[in-house]
């Protein structure tokens, strides 16, 4: 009796085809990641635009007020609360568009200054920022947190001695400062408890700290 060669094909990949598969999907991988890192890169270019605007609305505001930033408004005219501090860079900014990162998804600009809460602002404000140290931070984005804990709204104090850091629901665990000398610079949580130690005068008991009016 003759035996029969079978026409069936093993199902198996072979080793050549194991390796083409896997240098199709390397190349794909290739081609799609700039489009998948394009639209964070853009987010996080837009955001510190956004800083940059307001920061320089506060340096002109303060030219108009005798050297002094909207962020130390006293109590009795609205300062400690984010939305007043903005409200009161009204005609400086000139969009409340300005005042909402493009990576957060949970707020929308308000329809106007007038109608303007904490639902529409992204940015906490330092209302320790001193006009006379250009290295002082202004502002920054919001979405804090303090061992997991992401930061409520209010004034909240920030000591040397916290473990700040960013959430990742913006830009993956950092964030964003402007500066009062202009500047934008982009932080981790490394890098911002370096700043503090590092532009703030330090007291006697070694621990310094910063008033944050988080919307």
């Amino acid at each position: 009796m003759k035996t029969v060669a079978s026409k069936q094909r093993n199902g198996a990949l072979t080793l050549v085809e194991f390796v083409v598969v896997l240098f199709s999907l390397f190349i794909l991988a290739i081609l799609l990641l700039p489009a998948l890192s394009a639209p964070r890169v853009k987010n996080a270019l837009g955001c510190m635009n956004q800083l940059k605007r307001t920061g320089s609305a506060v340096r002109v505001w303060e030219g108009d007020q005798a050297d002094k930033y909207s962020l130390a408004l006293t109590a009795t005219n609205g300062g400690g609360v984010a939305e007043n501090i903005f409200a009161a860079l009204s005609n400086e900014l000139r969009s409340t568009k300005v005042l909402i990162c493009p990576a957060d998804r949970n707020r929308l600009p308000a329809s106007s200054f007038r109608t303007l809460t904490s639902r529409n602002i992204s940015y906490f404000v330092n209302l320790d920022a001193n006009e006379a140290d250009p290295q002082d931070i202004l502002m920054g984005d919001d979405n804090l947190m303090v061992r997991g804990i992401r930061v409520k709204s209010g004034v909240f104090v920030v000591s040397n001695n916290f473990p700040i850091a960013w959430t990742a629901d913006r830009h993956r665990f950092c964030g964003n400062l402007a500066m009062a000398d202009g500047s934008v610079l982009a932080a981790n949580n490394f890098t911002f408890a370096a700043y503090q130690r590092s532009t703030n005068t330090v007291p006697a008991t070694n621990t310094i700290s910063m008033r944050l009016a988080i919307p």
